[in-house]
């Protein structure tokens, strides 16, 4: 029995409205927002730090700066104890998305969930995209010109496949690990009737992936 959903998803192409709406259609709590809370309880650290980090890579400038601190015992005690970036974030993130996953009835959204929870049997794994058109339509809606919402669109998508090429040593999207994959063009009440309708039709199917990561997740030392 299926008691996680993992949503991967394409920038603008409305998920988080989608995943809150399943989460409410189902009952179950919705780890969107909360996961980075969850994120910054566990490392006494502000949300803003974590949103700062959110399934993007470090600058360039900041990776240089950790090598340049690292030379130093000292510092780079330091450094482990102020600094909050994406490398820490991703040391503890395997750990997170098993207890949410032990716990069950959780709607995932992005932060790796697929990938970190890919040998999981109860967890079912969607990912949603739209065309370009849609997705701008979408930020648009949420109250952004066309210029940053073209500007959304691209970039945060390049960030998301840099991010996972670099901590999970995969393309993006992998498509060998999702049950479902959805353009959300149809309109939200379809793609989540979808989701349940085929959610319960795959139910106790094994779901075959050819998607074998070198380190999961691939911290920077």
């Amino acid at each position: 029995m299926f008691r996680v959903i993992t949503i991967e998803r394409e920038f603008g192409c409305g998920a988080p409205h989608i995943a809150s709406q399943l989460a409410q259609t189902l009952g179950w709590k919705l780890w969107d927002h909360l996961l980075t809370e969850e994120i910054a309880r566990i490392a006494n650290v502000d949300p803003s730090a974590v949103k700062r980090c959110d399934e993007r890579m470090d600058s360039r400038l900041h990776r240089l700066a950790k090598t340049f601190w690292r030379g130093s015992y000292e510092r780079s005690a330091a450094l482990g104890t102020q600094i909050f970036d994406t490398d820490r974030m991703m040391s503890m993130m395997q750990e997170i998305m098993n207890h949410v996953a032990r716990e069950g009835n959780a709607v995932i959204v992005g932060r790796g969930g697929p990938y970190f929870l890919r040998e999981h049997a109860e967890a079912y794994h969607v990912f949603l995209y739209a065309p370009r058109s849609e997705k701008i339509r979408r930020t648009m809606a949420e109250g952004h010109s066309q210029h940053e919402a073209e500007e959304m669109v691209d970039s945060i998508d390049r960030e998301r496949a840099a991010y996972i090429k670099h901590y999970f040593n995969a393309d993006w999207p992998t498509r060998s690990l999702y049950h479902l994959m959805v353009n959300t063009a149809v309109g939200n009440a379809p793609v989540i009737q979808t989701i349940l309708d085929t959610m319960h039709l795959v139910e106790g199917k094994p779901k075959a992936t050819d998607y074998e990561p070198v380190g999961v997740p691939v911290v920077s030392n």
